[in-house]
């Protein structure tokens, strides 16, 4: 089984509120909510594809990121490597451009979402990076 690689972003506001999306119903994992972010592309840097996707997804422009961690998830039908990047800065107002239902939740309502399993090592680190 083929390895996705995934490029996450963790996107911060002014308020260090964190944006999540959620997956469509007919998507692997859907109806879940996730960090957004996309796949890597070939011969895209991971910084160029997390750049792509959330200006796809979004409509921002990512400016000062630094990278949180690596989590490989074996689902059974879908093996991923997702390379998370805390989003400092960014530019724009970020918008559903596919539709999707987002929310700005505070890093302590995190847990009150359904995530994907491949993402709860993401909503952990969160909390130790951000809450007090």
């Amino acid at each position: 089984m083929a390895l996705v690689h995934v490029a996450v972003g963790v996107i911060l506001d002014a308020h260090r509120n964190i944006l999540i999306t959620r997956r469509a119903p007919d998507a692997h994992q859907g109806d879940l909510w996730e960090f957004p972010g996309g796949k890597v592309e070939a011969g895209e840097s991971l910084t160029e594809a997390l750049a792509r996707e959330l200006r796809e997804e979004l409509g921002i422009v990512i400016g000062r990121t630094s990278a949180l961690l690596e989590v490989r998830h074996d689902y059974g039908d879908k093996s991923v490597l997702l390379d998370v990047h805390v989003v400092w800065e960014f530019s724009g107002e970020a918008r559903a451009l596919e539709d999707q239902p987002m929310a700005w939740v505070a890093p302590v309502e995190l847990g009150g979402y359904s995530f994907p399993a491949a993402n709860m090592p993401i909503v952990a680190a969160v909390a130790r990076l951000l809450v007090p």
